[in-house]
Formats: structure tokens, sequence, C-alpha cells
């Protein structure tokens, strides 16, 4: 059976009536889901900021308690397919509202956990839940938006991500500072509590969905179908690896700046996640760059800038920290807009189903440069997390540059049948 945005895509009708900029809904639309990805993010994260103070109660180290980030990333990865699998049947608006609901409530839960073992469970607990978010977003956003705003529409709910996830390490950085690292995470779960109700109440409904029956078989041949395709498999892997550098940069780096020669108290530390509003603006302007200098283009100059960050990171100079962790995330977040929207205008079918693969790859990334950069940091410094970070790009590049060479070769051999 095909898929809801099959069928939304096949009516003419549909196209006509979905959201621009100016029509109505589409202010109420953005800003719910504005909402939705500053509460997915700042919980999603939530701990990351306060890992050094984690690690002092439970007596663990930097790898250690890196898991409590790793385990909601790595348990999102898993479960986004088969939730967005779900939101065919049930509805985008449906399977958001759930997994928000019951992440919040998790959330609740986690400043009580007696152990780190049962903080990372609590928090894998919540990064499952989440993982009925991201996916649904991206396709309640191409079924929902006209085509030439869906870029712009995908980079607000980045931008409202990039917010989150700086809001969420600040507040739990300065209350921490006041009351403890459980105070901290208690404030995260009520201020993601009135972003959920904002969403609920703001969320126009579905007018181009259409319940599709659950069917294992099919759902097996669309993602075998994705995971056949050269151009999605790319935008996977750039995904994944951007995310990779992010998730060992902003897990290590409270524990940097930390240690001498910094030694910052920890509301300073948590305050320092002020350069994700950079990551808010270059996530917005993606459409922007990419009309200038293309899919390509953009990803080229998103790892330039990435590249950077990490090697002027390397500076003992806390001011040129700074700068580098500026444009490691104006990098990334214009990287992760152009690589998400492209996957689901590359998408004609199951596109829900794309997005998901793409948000698995995404956060799989995360889990993994996340364990990996606290390793590196624990045997070799921010150097060694640093040296992650730029195998990941060289693998972004390397991806990119097969891509243009794919594009060439294929142009090639359609040209003089065209001719």
């Amino acid at each position: 059976m095909p898929s809801a945005s099959t069928k939304a895509d096949a009516t003419p009708a549909s196209a006509d009536t979905r959201l621009a900029p100016g029509a109505p809904g589409h202010r109420r639309m953005s800003l719910a889901l504005f909402a939705a990805g500053l509460a997915a993010f700042a919980l999603l994260y939530s701990t990351q900021a306060l890992l050094p103070a984690i690690s002092a109660e439970f007596g663990a180290t930097a790898s250690a308690a890196s898991w409590t980030v790793s385990a909601a990333t790595g348990a999102l990865a898993l479960c986004v397919l088969p939730l967005s699998a779900l939101s065919e049947r049930f509805g985008r608006r449906t399977m958001m509202t759930a997994s928000l609901s019951v992440a919040v409530g998790v959330s609740l839960l986690v400043p009580f956990a007696p152990s780190l073992e049962a903080l990372i469970a609590l928090r894998a607990v919540q990064g499952a839940a989440l993982a009925g978010l991201p996916a649904s977003a991206m396709a309640y956003l191409a079924e929902e938006v006209r085509p030439r705003a869906l870029i712009g529409a995908i980079g607000l709910f980045v931008a409202g991500n990039s917010i989150g996830g700086m809001s969420g390490r600040i507040v739990t950085g300065w209350v921490a500072q006041l009351w403890g690292w459980r105070a901290g995470l208690a404030a995260v779960g009520l201020t993601s509590l009135l972003c959920a109700l904002a969403f609920r109440a703001l969320l126009p409904k579905a007018r181009h969905f259409t319940p599709a029956t659950l069917n294992p078989k099919a759902l097996s041949a669309t993602v075998r179908g994705h995971l056949a395709d050269p151009l999605l498999m790319r935008l996977y892997g750039i995904g994944a690896l951007f995310m990779t550098v992010f998730g060992a940069v902003y897990t290590v780096i409270g524990y940097r700046l930390a240690e001498a020669p910094f030694s910052l108290p920890q509301g300073v530390i948590g305050s320092i996640f002020l350069v994700y509003l950079v990551g808010t603006a270059s996530s917005a302007a993606a459409g922007r760059l990419v009309g200038r200098l293309g899919r390509r283009g953009a990803l080229y100059l998103a790892v330039s800038t990435t590249t950077a960050g990490l090697l002027l990171s390397l500076s003992e100079a806390l001011a040129a920290v700074l700068a580098g962790l500026v444009l490691i995330t104006a990098g990334f977040f214009a990287g992760h807009a152009v690589a998400s929207s492209s996957v689901s205008r590359t998408a004609k079918t199951g596109r829900a189903q794309a997005s998901a693969l793409y948000q698995s790859a995404y956060y799989l990334g995360s889990s993994a440069g996340g364990t990996l950069g606290a390793i590196a940091f624990h045997a070799g410094g921010w150097a060694g997390t640093v040296g992650i970070g730029l195998v990941a790009v060289v693998g972004v590049v390397s991806i990119t540059l097969y891509g243009s060479h794919s594009a060439r070769v294929e142009a090639r051999r359609i040209r003089p049948v065209t001719a």
C-alpha cells in the first residue's frame, strides 16, 4: 500500500493547499514545531553539561558518565524507524504528542536516579520515547508545507533543536552550580513540560495525511529501497559523521573547561553553550546557502567551517577555544540542515521511513561521537577528541567528493543518449 506521503504527493489539490509563509496556520505550525524541537534537544542532551558533576558524585570516569548521553541518543537511533512506521498508521501529530508526553514524564523521574546505572537506564527510556518526534516532524513538514518552503521550515525546526540544546545546558549549568545537578535536570524537565503543552495547543491538524495500514512486508520493502538509493545512503553517512564531530566535542568540552588552565565553574561552563545561537542562524540560513552554492557547495562550506573550528579549539587561550566552538557549531548545524532537508526532497515515497533512517544514522553518530570522544579525551586529552572530529570531517569530504564524481559519471553516461 502506498504511504501517506505518496498519496499527498499524487493529489494536485493537496499541493495547492500546503502551507507557505504568510498562509493561515503557517505561523502556528512554525511555533509549535519550534517548541517541540526545543523540548526534544533540551531533554535529549540534558546531562551533557553536567557530566563533570555526575562523574564527581558517582566516582565515574568521563567515558562512563558519557553514557548518560550516549544511551539516550543510541536508544533514539534504534527506535526511530519502528515509531515512524506507527506514525504512518496513527498520524504524525499523535506520534509527536505521545513522544513528548512520555519523554517529559520520564524527565520528572530522572533527578531521583539513585545510581549511575539507574540514571543511564532512565535516559535510555527517555531517548526511546523521543524517537517518535524527529522523523514524524520531518514527514509532517514534507506533507503539510509547500516544497519551495520545505528547507526553510526544516531549518526552523532544527533551529528549535539548537536553542533547546543551548537553553537546556545553560539552565542545568547555573541551577546545578546553585543547587546541584539533580535540580538542574528537574528544571529542564519542567521547562520541557511547558514546551510540550504549547506544542499541542499550537500545532494545526494535518490536512494531507492519510492513514496507512501497518504492513511489515511493505515497510521492509520501503526501507530496503531507501538503503539501496546511493544518494540517500550518502546523506545518511554525512548526517552521522557531522553528528560524530558534534557529539564528541560537546560531550567532552565540559571536562576540558573544568580543568586547568581554564578551571571554570559549572554555571560558566553551561553558559558556553550560548554559541548554539550561531547554530540557530546557520541552520535557518541553510536554504539560502543551497540557493547560492548548491547542495554540495553548502556542504563543503559547512565542512571547512567545522574543520577550522576544530583546529582553533586546540589553543590554550579561552577566547580561541570559544571561537573554535562557534565555528564548529555553525558548520555542524548548516551541514545537518542541508543533509536532512535533502533527504525529505530526495525520497518520493515513504518519506517517514527515509527521515527515520536519517535520524537513526544521525543519532548513532551522536552516540558514537560522545563515547569515542570521551575515550579519546581520557587517552590523549583534548587533542584526542579533536582527532576523532577530524577523522569524521574527512569522511564527510570523501562522501561528498564521491557524490560529485558519481554525478559527473552519470551525466556523461546519459548525455550521448539524449543528444
